[in-house]
């Protein structure tokens, strides 16, 4: 089956100023990147591979106005610059909106002969990250929410996970990286729970297999075959597919979810 029309922006997150963590380069976090861009937002990105985030900006900026752009290297594993990253989008832009974490690490091993080190990594990036920057954006909205006005509904900030398919299924090689997506979608319905009191929503999007040209050169045929076999529509998703789904989270049209794990894929079971 094709691959659909590319969908034009609606305006759905103008004036909303946005974090986005591991948005450099051509994945999810850079589809989301350009999609927040063509509806509206004000993004500051983040990513731990500096090279490459300061090109993605660059590219961003060129095309949407360099005073709707702005980026800070991030290393989601360090609280510091988790902090640092939301606080340069509070300093630019006046305020925080949205908060989307990205960012995580994946692997293969049997869990029989996998090491502690494999292990700590994938759940410190994947898990861990997606904690500390989920604790950080709750903070600033809850002192936002406190500073404009009291009690339930008073805040307006929305954070969206990047979670996956593997946190509902099992795989073989997966166990850290299934452990720790699992993780996140429990996060994020607890976080959820205690946002509300303020105002805030969390959700999380589960994509499947979201592929991009870099990812697609190194994949085997018969690998990809196999893979795009299992979806419903026998393709992979294209990263800005994925990126439709954070758009919606994030904007007013899901207004009424909070605690949800949306999947982008047939295999969620």
């Amino acid at each position: 089956m094709n691959t659909p029309d590319y969908v034009p922006g609606h305006g759905l997150l103008q004036g909303r100023s946005a974090v986005i963590t591991a948005a450099a380069g051509a994945g999810i976090g850079g589809a989301t990147a350009r999609r927040f861009l063509e509806e509206g937002a004000r993004i500051v990105i983040g990513d731990a591979h500096a090279r490459r985030l300061k090109e993605t900006e660059g590219a961003l900026a060129a095309e949407f106005g360099p005073d709707r752009v702005t980026s800070l290297p991030c290393d989601v594993t360090d609280e510091g610059q988790v902090r640092a990253l939301l606080a340069l989008a509070e300093q630019i832009h006046g305020g925080l909106d949205v908060v989307v974490n990205n960012a995580g690490l994946g692997g293969t091993a049997a869990l029989v002969d996998m090491t502690d080190e494999q292990w700590d990594k994938v759940l410190d990036v994947t898990l861990n990250g997606t904690f500390r920057c989920t604790r950080a954006a709750l903070r600033s909205f809850r002192s936002a929410a406190a500073g404009t006005a009291a009690g339930r509904g008073a805040g307006r900030g929305v954070i969206v996970n990047n979670a996956s398919v593997v946190g509902w299924r099992a795989q073989t090689g997966q166990a850290h990286y299934a452990a720790a997506k699992a993780g996140v979608m429990a996060l994020t319905r607890c976080a959820a729970l205690e946002a509300a009191e303020f105002g805030v929503r969390v959700n999380a999007v589960a994509p499947s297999l979201a592929m991009h040209p870099h990812l697609v050169k190194v994949t085997s045929e018969e690998l990809l075959r196999e893979l795009t076999a299992r979806e419903a529509f026998g393709r992979y998703a294209e990263p800005w597919e994925v990126a439709n789904v954070i758009v919606f989270l994030a904007s007013g049209y899901s207004s009424y979810m909070t605690g949800e794990t949306v999947s982008v894929s047939s295999q969620h079971a």
